[in-house]
């Protein structure tokens, strides 16, 4: 049997340690994975926890992905594309709010019109959300699917700086079975090269507890994360969506058992890539109340408060029973320091929060790579 002291001893975690992590079920060794991950945390991060407020700009999609609510093929869905106005008066209180950084969220498009009016977003975003408490302005994250090399160097040319492109899972024959043909892993590792070429601090993630998914490729998941150029993560629970093909698939694990597993990937994560950021999503909030909170106390840095108004909110529904509909922007503010708060963490105002990973890959690039662990962390991330 493992030796679970000398695992979270060890400088580096090889494939079958993070599978014996992510397979702990006794409540004595998750507390002691969860204590190590908050160590890990505070001395390569810090305990600081940094908002981004979520602007759900458009739920119009390409893509058909078998596990979203928002895929092309809901023909029952009301769709909709914030207003630029809608936009700027959502950025405008996220910069007053103390945020420091948004995150501008939408369903896949590639038309031209869309990546105009994203750049224009953009542009008019930094240059208006400059406060004295702010003089750099809002810090800028996409979180709108795959695009070409030219696009996202004109989004990142415009202000955006971190970009956040989930994987949902690195295993081939996995990500084939929950999304159509025409949707290939090769092409979203593609993009996420892409992203990386841009410029931009690369954000990823999977989904946990999707049927048919082993330790194994979740382990693999976290090893793509220490391998490649990727500085943030957002992952959670696969949860159900009635409208959609997966909406009936038989759920291998309870929800308590899905909402375990994502908290161990977050600690285990936070292990393996110790500097990079790590968002604890809304979607451990849909299992159980107090879900953000416990992602925190896994070691994640990272909250997304939903700016978005009302009406567009509720049709931007990428599975059943997302939370928070019902509150407003500063009734979710207040809710999300409590939240920090019962974390023990302290929120950072007025910080655009950026990864040191990508700080400390873009100092590689500047000289020769040597050989063994980079400076700085001694897990490769």
């Amino acid at each position: 049997m493992a030796d679970l002291e000398a695992i979270l001893s060890q400088p580096h975690l090889e494939e079958d340690d993070i599978v014996f992590l992510l397979g702990l079920r006794d409540p004595d060794q998750i507390e002691r994975l969860r204590l190590r991950a908050v160590s890990v945390l505070e001395t390569h991060v810090g305990a600081s926890v940094y908002y981004r407020g979520l602007i759900e700009l458009s739920n119009v999609c390409a893509c058909n992905c078998y596990y979203c609510g928002i895929r092309s093929g809901n023909a029952g869905l009301k769709r909709f594309t914030l207003s630029e106005s809608e936009v700027m008066e959502a950025a405008a209180w996220c910069a007053r709010a103390g945020y420091g950084s948004l995150v501008l969220q939408a369903g896949e498009r590639r038309d031209a019109r869309f990546a105009s009016y994203v750049e224009h977003l953009i542009r008019r975003i930094r240059a208006e959300s400059v406060l004295e408490e702010l003089p750099q302005g809002l810090g800028i994250t996409l979180s709108l699917g795959e695009q070409s090399l030219e696009t996202y160097r004109r989004w990142r040319e415009a202000g955006a700086h971190r970009y956040l492109l989930r994987v949902e899972t690195t295993d081939p024959d996995l990500f084939a079975g929950i999304h159509p043909p025409a949707q290939t892993l090769e092409r979203r590792l593609r993009a996420l090269e892409h992203l990386a070429a841009a410029g931009f601090q690369v954000g990823t993630g999977v989904m946990i507890g999707i049927p048919g998914q082993s330790l194994i490729m979740l382990a693999r998941d976290i090893l793509f994360f220490r391998d490649h150029p990727i500085d943030m993560i957002g992952m959670g629970p696969w949860l159900p969506h009635p409208d959609v093909p997966m909406g009936d698939w038989e759920q291998p694990l309870s929800q308590q058992e899905r909402l375990q597993l994502a908290l161990n990937m977050i600690a285990v994560t936070r292990l393996v890539c110790r500097d990079i950021n790590i968002a604890s999503t809304t979607a451990l909030e849909a299992i159980v109340s107090d879900g953000r909170e416990r992602g925190l106390l896994y070691g994640a840095n990272v909250a997304m408060p939903n700016l978005t108004p009302g009406y567009a909110s509720e049709r931007y529904r990428l599975y059943e029973g997302k939370p928070g509909l019902e509150a407003g922007a500063e009734q979710c503010r207040g809710r999300l320091f409590g939240l920090a708060s019962a974390a023990g963490r302290a929120v950072a105002l007025n910080q655009w929060g950026d990864a040191p990973h990508f700080a400390r890959r873009q100092k590689s690039k500047e000289r020769p790579r040597a050989a063994g662990p980079e400076p700085g962390g001694d897990s490769g991330s």
